[in-house]
Formats: structure tokens, C-alpha cells, sequence
């Protein structure tokens, strides 16, 4: 019956004999049988279209990834004494991490060997890193605003496992971190009193000004979180939509197939874990030295390598409270602190410092970097003997490279049920302008007392790059509790960047397992901690800035490999989904002529 209450008519494709009496079954049974055909040989060829399907792991959320593998993560893990771990994995990073720390704690001639690898890099090799950082930005702005876009993480019925508040904060305390808070005076008043050479512009001139924070913006902007957006939405496709293990040699499958359960894929993961944990070791070794540049100007507390060892031990403490307690209850929680913490002290900044100032060199500051951007992006110092750009930028790639690992797959745990346009669009831009914005406030601020010449801040940066912030911060009201807040806002980025890299970490070593034993977290924590102790003493600031740049190098390379696999893989992704949406149209099509031909079959001939 339609819906006017007549009786239906059949679909006039449907055979009749010739009484018209009934449907000529034999004639209806072959119709149905190639339909059937037809409709497995277009999904066969999919599939076998799809190199990715092999080696399933993960149910996926929809039922057209089909399961072809009896692998499972961690399935050939080693679990004993409260571990569960991926052996190869496990024991070679380790291995290396071991050797590395007592070379750095017990032979003197390792700072003269930091010194060299990164002369060695910085003069050999710092194109290289140059035009990695500009392809990561062109190839995730093609991802997001092409055709892949529209693909999910988790099939394209996949909903957000957490909300976008919740979502933006994790991701913010995970990728913004220590760094925001010892740079962000530091760096702008580098640049102001000793401009990149590119500018040709007097230091100290309001010229200079400006150019101080277009270079800051460089540096915290979208190409530091392209490559973030990128690794991302890698780490979380190819778990997600291919149900691979959440681990680095995932990314490699449309590449190496199965071989990434072999050498080369054990190769990945090693090298991921130690640029990881060299990444967040850099990041603490900053955070204890300005946390205790600032105990010392509020409490008196030494300013000494010592105390910023213990510094770190206590932080590594707090922070394996923190990763025992999980995503949910630890991480979470602490992350939406540290965006309250850290919204309301901009806030202060903004309100108490030069506020039109600050404002209009934002503005202005935001303009000038898009007009020289292309040429800043790409300038490398071919035609000037300086080693500035040794010293500022490539120094923030390989930061920014060792760093990628810990920050995407973070990220990927995080964000399940995001499109790839959602995702890298959320992931480059809102952090790049609350970073612009964070910069401008704090560096304004200081730039402004400098060219007024209320405070001498220049100097107090040159003799003490770390004191930089609570210098600034005597030259406005309530001193002494605003540097407090400031000490527990570094203290609460402290502990989430070394919890959310132990759970990352953790997850390469336990073969992907997203659950792993909580005494697993906690060596993870500790080793975090060791390394960062074992750069202070091997070498202090220069030590980190080596480890940041000596580690990155080589990952880049699996960088730009991560690129090509993905465009394979997104291929392939949409060709199936276009393949899924091709049959269900056609069995809407052709649901009546089905329906009726199954009733009839069912029935028999009538009598």
C-alpha cells in the first residue's frame, strides 16, 4: 500500500511470465544471484585495492573494514614483575638511555661533544631542516582543504570520545607546556636588542619591535603545529581506521606492509621513544631551572644545579601521581587546571601591563609576520656568517621534531570521532594565535619597559636567561604573588608534560597496549626525569638545545616518510568510503525489485 492507502504497484523491471499471472522464478533467481555477485566482487575489489586492511588489530567502528589479521596489540609482549612490555622495544631504548646518562653524568669531555654535534648540524645541515618544516605546513594544509578533509578518525560514524572544551584544553597543556613560559619573555627581547640579520634593522628601534615578534611568531606558530596536527592525525588514522597498534611503526603499513611488526619496525618505535623522551627532557631541564630562578627571587631558595635537580626529582613525583592515575582522572583534570591557571595570569598581564600597547603591537606584529612569512620561512643564512639561525631556529625544529611523537600521538588518544579538516585546522590554529597573543603579552610587555626605559630587562635576560619572567614581573603590582602563581603555573605544565609523555611512552613500549601496569607508568616517569638531570649536568643549557636538535635530525627523515604513507593511506580510505556509499545507493535503488523477488522466491509459485 502507498501512502494514499492504493495498492502498490511492482517494480516494472521484474520478470513476468507470459500468463501474467507471477514472477518467472528462474529468471528472478539469476537476477538476484548476480546482483549478489556483482555486490561481493565490488567489495573483493575494495578490499584488495586497500593494502591496509592486512594486520588489523583494533575492531574498528564500522563494519566495512573488514577483519583479515589474528594480530593484537602486545601480542607478543614479555609480562613479568608488573611490566608489560614490547622486548626489542623496550630493551634497546633503554639500553641507549642508560649509556647515554652515565656518559653525561660521568665523563667531562661530553659538553665539548654536544658542542660539536651541533656545529656539525648547524653547518651542514640546517637547510635540511628548513624546508622539512615548510613541506610539513603545505602537505597538512592540503589535507585539510582537499578532498581528504572530509575523512574521520574512527570511520565516518565515529563520535568525539571527549568534548571540545575538554578536547582544546588537553591538547593546549600537552603542546604548549614549559616552553611558552620560559620563552615568553626571553625570546622577544633576544630579538629586539639583536634582530634576525634578515630584517637589517637597528636593535632597540621600534623596527626592531616588530620584528622581535614576527620572529617570536615563527617560531610558536603554524609550523610548529602543522607538524603536531600531522603526526596526530597519522598516529590516530591508522589505529582508528585500520585498527593498527597506537604506535609510530603503524603509520609505515601502505609502506612496508607487514614488515612493521619486523627490524624496521622496531627500528620506528626505538627511535621514537628516545627523541620522545629527549624532547620532554629538554622541556623539564628548562622548567627547573626557571622554577628555581623563580624560588630564589621569592624565597631566597639557591639558584644552583643542585636544587634544580631536586626540583625535578619533586616534579617527577608529582607527575607519577599524575600518569598512575590515568588519562581521565590525572591528566584531564590537570589539564583543564593549567588553561585556567594559565588564561587567568595572561589576563593579569594584560590588564596591569601596557594594555593599548600590548594590543597594537599584536595587531601590527600578527600582519608583518604573514607579509614575511614566505620569505622568513624559508631563509636560511646563505649569504651571512652568523650563527643566529643555528641558535633560534633550528634549534626550535629539532625541538619541535622530538617533541611531534609525544604531542601526536597524545593528541591521537584524544581525538577519536574528529575529521581530518577538524582536526588540523583546531590543532594549527587557535594554539598558533593563543601562542601570538601569549607572546605579545609577555614579550610586549617587556619590550615596552625596555624602550621606556623603566626596567633594564635586556639585561636581566643576557645575564640570566631563565630569571627573565620574574624580572619583568617586580616592575608591576602584587610582584611577589603574581611570580608565585607563576611558579605553580610552570610547576602544573611541568607535570603534564611529563605525564602525558610517560602515557605516550608507555604506549610505544608495551607493543601499542593503551592499558598497560601502572609500576610501567612510574619507569617511564623516573627515566624522563634522570634524562633531563643527565643534560643539566653534562652541559646546562647547552646540553638541551644539542639534545633537541641531535635527536630531531634523524626523525625528520621519518617525518617526511609519515607524509607520503598518509597520502597512500587517505587514498585509499576514500576510495573505499566511495565504494560503501556506491552500494548503499545502489541498494536503495534497487530495494523494491529485491524485496519483491525475496517475497516471491519465498512464497512459491502461486496456484
Amino acid at each position: 500500500m502507498d501512502d494514499a492507502g492504493n495498492p502498490a504497484s511492482e517494480d516494472p523491471r521484474i520478470h513476468r511470465s507470459p500468463d501474467d499471472t507471477d514472477i518467472n522464478l528462474t529468471e528472478a533467481t539469476l537476477a538476484l544471484h548476480d546482483w549478489e555477485e556483482e555486490e561481493e566482487r565490488r567489495r573483493e575489489e575494495a578490499i584488495s585495492n586497500r593494502k591496509s586492511f592486512e594486520g588489523l588489530q583494533i575492531d574498528p567502528d564500522i563494519d566495512f573494514y573488514p577483519e583479515v589479521s589474528d594480530r593484537e596489540p602486545g601480542d607478543r609482549n614479555i609480562v613479568r614483575a608488573g611490566f608489560d612490555i614490547h622486548p626489542q622495544v623496550t630493551f634497546w631504548a633503554s639500553g641507549f638511555l642508560v649509556v647515554f646518562i652515565c656518559l653525561s653524568i660521568f665523563v667531562e669531555a661530553t659538553q665539548d661533544v654536544f658542542s660539536e654535534i651541533l656545529d656539525f648540524i648547524n653547518g651542514s645541515l640546517g637547510w635540511f631542516y628548513i624546508l622539512d618544516f615548510n613541506i610539513f605546513l603545505l602537505v597538512a594544509m592540503y589535507f585539510a582543504f582537499s578532498r581528504y578533509g572530509k575523512i574521520k578518525l574512527g570511520g565516518p560514524f565515529a563520535l568525539p570520545e571527549f568534548s571540545t572544551v575538554s578536547w582544546y584544553a588537553m591538547l593546549l597543556s600537552a603542546g604548549l607546556g614549559i616552553g611558552l613560559m620560559f620563552w615568553g619573555v626571553a625570546e622577544p627581547i633576544f630579538h629586539f636588542t639583536s634582530p634576525a640579520p634578515l630584517f637589517d634593522v637597528e636593535p632597540g628601534s621600534v623596527e626592531a619591535g616588530k620584528a622581535a615578534l614576527a620572529t617570536t611568531y615563527l617560531h610558536w606558530g603554524v609550523h610548529g603545529w602543522a607538524l603536531y596536527g600531522l603526526t596526530a592525525l597519522a598516529l590516530g588514522f591508522f589505529a582508528y581506521n585500520r585498527g593498527l597498534p597506537l604506535t609510530f611503526r603503524s603509520i609505515f603499513y601502505p609502506i612496508l606492509g607487514p614488515r612493521i611488526y619486523g627490524t624496521w619496525g622496531h627500528v620506528i618505535d626505538i627511535l621514537t621513544v628516545i627523541a620522545t623522551l629527549f624532547g620532554l627532557a629538554t622541556s623539564l631541564g628548562f622548567g627547573a631551572q626557571q622554577g628555581a630562578a623563580g624560588l630564589n627571587k621569592l624565597f631566597g631558595l639557591p639558584n644552583e644545579t643542585w636544587f634544580q635537580i631536586v626540583l625535578i626529582l619533586a616534579i617527577t613525583g608529582l607527575a607519577t601521581i599524575s600518569v598512575v592515575a590515568g588519562l581521565d582522572a590525572g591528566v584531564k583534570r590537570l589539564s583543564e587546571l593549567n588553561i585556567w591557571l594559565a588564561g587567568a595570569f595572561l589576563v593579569f598581564m594584560l590588564l596591569v601591563g601596557p594594555t593599548l600597547f600590548i594590543l597594537s603591537l599584536y595587531t601590527q606584529s600578527l600582519g608583518y609576520y604573514v607579509q614575511v612569512l614566505p620569505e622568513f620561512a624559508f631563509w636560511n643564512a646563505a649569504f651571512e656568517e652568523t650563527q643566529w639561525q643555528a641558535w633560534w631556529t633550528i634549534f626550535y625544529w629539532g625541538w619541535w621534531i622530538s617533541w611531534s611523537p609525544f604531542v601526536g600521538m597524545f593528541i591521537a588518544r584524544i581525538s577519536k570521532g574528529r575529521s581530518v579538516r577538524e582536526l588540523l585546522i583546531g590543532v594549527i590554529f587557535l594554539p598558533s594565535i593563543l601562542c601570538f597573543l601569549w607572546m605579545s603579552v609577555f614579550g610586549g610587555s617587556a619590550i615596552n619597559l625596555q624602550m621606556t626605559g623603566e626596567r633594564d630587562v635586556a639585561s636581566a635576560v643576557n645575564e640570566n636567561v631563565a630569571t627573565a619572567l620574574f624580572d619583568m614581573l617586580e616592575a608591576f603590582p602584587l610582584t611577589n604573588i603574581v611570580s608565585f602563581i607563576g611558579v605553580l603555573l610552570l610547576v602544573s605544565f611541568f607535570v603534564t608534560s611529563s605525564d602525558s609523555g610517560s602515557l605516550v611512552v608507555d604506549h610505544l613500549t608495551s607493543g601499542g597496549k593503551l592499558d598497560s601496569p601502572k609500576p610501567q607508568r612510574v619507569f617511564w616517569a623516573v627515566m624522563e626525569g634522570v634524562v633531563a638531570i643527565a643534560l643539566l649536568i653534562g652541559g646546562g643549557l647547552s646540553a638541551l638545545q644539542t639534545a633537541a636538535v641531535s635527536i630531531g635530525l634523524p626523525f625528520s627523515v621519518i617525518l617526511l616518510i609519515m607524509c607520503w604513507s598518509m597520502k597512500k593511506a587517505f587514498t585509499e580510505e576514500l576510495d573505499l568510503l566511495e565504494s560503501h556509499y556506491d552500494e548503499q545507493i545502489f541498494q536503495s535503488q534497487h530495494s523494491g525489485l529485491i524485496a519483491q523477488v525475496k517475497e516471491r522466491l519465498a512464497e512459491g509459485p502461486k496456484k
